[in-house]
């Protein structure tokens, strides 16, 4: 994992969704992405995607603002909310739609499903719409037409990777049957808002960073640098988010989580427990290497370390 060009400026964020309490795996994606932009003396920005009410938890947002306090991953500037954001989004869709690259499609989810063609994450889109409505059908979605062809770009965890869109994934919605935008849009607009130069995020959104990189370019927007941490996953494989095993994790006591995010990252050993917070960031700010973050899609959860404090 090279480090960014010297000289660049360095722009990270991290965009949680408001499903929850931070949790271990969010705290890796978390403490990933604020090393490697405060190493490089860059700025680390925090946005809030919050554009699936029905999936939403009242207060997660707070809790997660406070955790991120807790844990000391102070970020800058105000925190962008999504929700805020819809007339960017609208506005990203009328110049694709004013360039003729999207289309109103009127197929469901089951329909999608029964049409038998298997992608890379499920049922393919087979195109139904692209050429016009079905008779008597109403559109519930708008989707961006792709064509043939890999996009590639060089990760910088795990090299060089490629998909074609078309073949992989299909025409990808853009703005949901609820009238929403859709997270590949909305991401896309809102990384370039804020002038993100380098998301730093897991392995879960490596296969969605071709399809983003296609819509920027569609829009006319700069790429920023990838680089996917691995998943956390429990015993069983499941990412940690939908386990049994996602426990938040306890602000009150910030080091052992930490430590155990740092181990996760293949991140050296500190040569004596941490005292404090203060201690453990400025530890792990001075010794962060990236080089060391395993070149993996997933990882388990390694065995908590002591608290340092017992």
């Amino acid at each position: 994992m090279p480090r960014p060009p010297p000289g660049d400026t360095y722009r990270g964020r991290f965009a949680p969704s408001p499903t929850g309490p931070l949790h271990f795996g969010s705290l890796i994606a978390a403490l990933g992405s604020w090393l490697d932009a405060r190493s490089r003396g860059g700025e680390w920005l925090v946005r809030i995607e919050d554009l699936d009410p029905q999936r939403e938890v009242d207060g997660s947002a707070d809790a997660i603002l406070r955790a991120l306090e807790a844990f000391g991953l102070g970020w800058d500037g105000p925190v962008l909310y999504q929700s805020a954001r819809r007339d960017a989004y609208a506005e990203a869709i009328e110049q694709l739609g004013n360039k003729g690259a999207i289309f109103p499609c009127a197929c469901s989810r089951s329909e999608v499903a029964t049409a038998g063609l298997r992608g890379m994450e499920g049922p393919r889109y087979p195109g139904t719409c692209r050429g016009g409505l079905p008779r008597g059908r109403r559109a519930r979605t708008l989707r961006l037409r792709v064509e043939e062809g890999a996009v590639a770009f060089c990760d910088r965890v795990h090299g060089i990777l490629h998909q074609d869109i078309a073949r992989e994934v299909g025409d990808f919605v853009l703005r949901r049957a609820d009238g929403m935008p859709a997270y590949q849009l909305a991401v896309v607009v809102d990384d370039a808002y804020q002038g993100v130069t380098q998301v730093v995020r897991g392995a879960d959104l490596v296969s969605s960073t071709p399809r983003q990189i296609f819509l920027q370019r569609a829009l006319g927007l700069p790429s920023p640098e990838y680089a996917h941490l691995p998943l956390a996953v429990d015993a069983e494989g499941r990412k940690l988010s939908k386990s049994d095993a996602a426990a938040p994790v306890d602000p009150e006591e910030p080091l052992p989580a930490l430590l155990q995010a740092w181990a996760f990252l293949g991140q050296r050993a500190f040569p004596e427990p941490p005292a404090n917070l203060a201690e453990l960031l400025g530890h792990a700010l001075s010794s962060w290497d990236p080089s060391r973050i395993p070149a993996r899609r997933s990882c388990p959860v390694p065995s908590r370390p002591e608290d340092p404090d017992r």
